[in-house]
């Protein structure tokens, strides 16, 4: 994930409201008034970014699946033959671990509401996750060679599963530092990947 300097804009600070309220009490628990109001607008007013509740959610589930993709095709693109399999599976590692502990309301949001959206949008949502973990299986199959794509392919969703269950890690304060989790994080994807080849 590309981590910004600068000052979010207004429509990133209403998702990023939202994403947070529709995780903690359900996307039905949540009216326009109060996302409006947690951003310091009118709940009409929100109409002026979004088309209501639903173009929110769209735009959330589809927006962290395109942007974990381009993610990880920049992390690729960056290492560009210097780096060798390894190096860049620990980039994207790192990467979905950035996601993991900095976007835990989407992971939350994405497990309990994605039948909400529309079938393109959920079409699309899946289509972009299928693009993402066949990105990961070529680099892991580089790395564990004895590794068959049928068993990296499951590798790597057992390491997404692994990696998403931040949300209940407990409370964000409850967890060691960020620095100690993520490493904790990277060392567990890594272990996972291992004990796959071993068994395979």
């Amino acid at each position: 994930m590309v981590t910004r300097t600068d000052a979010p804009t207004r429509r990133e600070q209403i998702l990023r409201e939202a994403a947070r309220l529709f995780a903690e009490r359900g996307f039905h628990g949540v009216g326009v008034d109060e996302i409006g109001a947690a951003v310091g607008i009118s709940g009409p007013g929100l109409y002026r970014h979004f088309a209501g509740k639903d173009a929110m959610l769209a735009e959330l589930l589809v927006g962290i699946s395109g942007q974990l993709l381009t993610g990880a095709k920049r992390r690729l693109a960056e290492a560009d033959g210097a780096a060798g399999p390894s190096a860049v599976l620990d980039s994207l590692i790192e990467g979905h671990i950035d996601f993991a502990l900095d976007d835990r309301p989407l992971i939350t949001l994405h497990d309990r509401e994605l039948d909400r959206l529309r079938d393109s949008d959920r079409k699309l949502v899946r289509q972009l996750q299928r693009q993402y973990v066949e990105l990961w299986v070529e680099v892991v199959r580089e790395v564990y060679p004895g590794l068959a794509e049928p068993s990296a392919r499951s590798a790597v969703h057992s390491v997404f599963g692994l990696l998403n269950s931040t949300p209940h890690l407990g409370r964000p304060g409850s967890l060691p530092g960020r620095g100690d989790t993520a490493e904790l994080l990277h060392r567990m994807a890594r272990g996972a990947f291992a004990a796959a080849e071993a068994t395979d």
